[in-house]
């Protein structure tokens, strides 16, 4: 089950709780049962599920209630609060500070993403002042530094690396220490990618930790790395004092199970999660937007932000080309075209990135219509045009 379906299954069980003439324990139970199916199937641990049941059952005590009171809101409530609380570690993560150099270090799984998940968060600091630098420890993996030097170079973040060292102790020291003397203040160390069972690479990782004494320690995790989520994610915390989780490859194929399942086993907050294969598809992580999005709510009280952003995808949408618009293939927007219709709208390559996120994140990219009105929904468009600028609509929380 990938995430949009995780979403829909959950709000499909409380839509039908809503439905109810006479909402009870039956009905209740038969809610949490519909959300508790689509947990497991999304890969959460059952233990997690489980304790999640739990609390809202404590938290709706349908006979203690006061008449007047509306239960159906008291459930939804306690169900978004329950999954915050799930993927909310309860602390902040480690935060650099610009001019003050700090030591990040990457771990995580083979096939992860980590390497390309390292630049993206130097891309990311880069773009809003920081100094990062990259340093490539990982001699386990055969072309990892040509990968890291690869996107290094095209970010333009200066690297660290070597084809003739085989202790990753070594390098990961050196580079830092060449990076310190050059005033990097984000100096960000990958790894070799590992596996649980695997105890000489995990000796190696803590050697590496010892050595550079890093600030932060992140765990990058694959989102649909399934049931195993918890026991690989409580491997590594056991390991090194990881600080904190990015969550990779979320771009509308991974079980959004394997998020939560993260943060519970190494009690650290998802920092980030990637969306695409691209330096800018990378999002900083906020718990209750989050789950807002993946149940279909829209927070109360933002009728003129909803408003504004129809408005700014429709001047986007005035400034793509007609293949763009009605094709179903997300490639075709590639950054050069992004950087062509932010140009066109006069709009941030950043609100150009949100608005194809939002489809991207639903599992495919709808085609888009450039010439529609919301005004004139229903009047002068097609049926075909219609159901699409409802979908838009529906994608962007409408």
């Amino acid at each position: 089950m990938v995430l949009a379906e995780l979403g829909g299954s959950i709000t499909r069980a409380l839509h039908q709780m809503n439905s109810a003439t006479i909402v009870d324990e039956k009905v209740l139970n038969e809610c949490l049962n519909e959300i508790t199916r689509a947990l497991l199937q999304s890969d959460v641990q059952f233990k997690l599920v489980r304790d999640m049941q739990i609390n809202i059952k404590k938290i709706v005590n349908l006979k203690d209630l006061p008449a007047g009171h509306d239960k159906r809101n008291i459930i939804k409530k306690a169900v978004v609060n329950e999954l915050c609380r799930i993927l909310d570690a309860g602390k902040p993560g480690f935060s650099p500070k610009k001019g003050r150099q700090s030591i990040v270090m990457f771990v995580g799984l083979q096939g992860s993403g980590k390497t390309t998940t390292c630049t993206k968060y130097a891309y990311h600091h880069q773009k809003r002042g920081w100094r990062p630098a990259l340093v490539c420890a990982d001699t386990f993996r055969a072309g990892a530094f040509d990968q890291l030097k690869q996107n290094a170079t095209k970010a333009k973040i200066p690297f660290y690396g070597s084809y003739t060292e085989s202790d990753p102790v070594r390098i990961a020291v050196d580079g830092v220490e060449t990076f310190k003397e050059e005033n990097c203040d984000l100096i960000i160390v990958d790894t070799s990618g590992r596996h649980k069972q695997e105890a000489a690479l995990f000796e190696e990782m803590r050697q590496v930790s010892e050595a550079i004494k890093p600030d932060l320690v992140i765990f990058v995790m694959d989102g649909s790395i399934g049931q195993a989520a918890f026991d690989q994610a409580q491997a590594f915390k056991q390991s090194v004092a990881v600080g904190a989780v990015i969550i990779t490859k979320m771009d509308g194929h991974a079980k959004g199970g394997g998020a939560l399942s993260a943060v519970a086993a190494t009690k650290s907050p998802i920092i980030f999660i990637g969306i695409g294969e691209h330096m800018h598809e990378f999002e900083v992580f906020d718990v209750k937007p989050f789950v807002n999005r993946l149940l279909g709510l829209m927070p109360q009280g933002h009728d003129k932000e909803t408003q504004a952003k129809i408005k700014r995808c429709m001047t986007m949408m005035d400034s793509m080309a007609d293949e763009q618009l009605d094709s179903a293939n997300p490639k075709l927007m590639n950054e050069t075209r992004i950087m062509r219709v932010a140009r066109g709208s006069g709009r941030p390559i950043r609100d150009v990135m949100e608005m194809l996120n939002d489809y991207k994140r639903m599992g495919e990219m709808s085609a888009l219509s450039r010439n529609i009105n919301a005004q004139h929904i229903g009047k002068s468009g097609t049926p075909h045009m219609e159901m699409k600028m409802k979908k838009m609509m529906k994608q962007l929380g409408l």
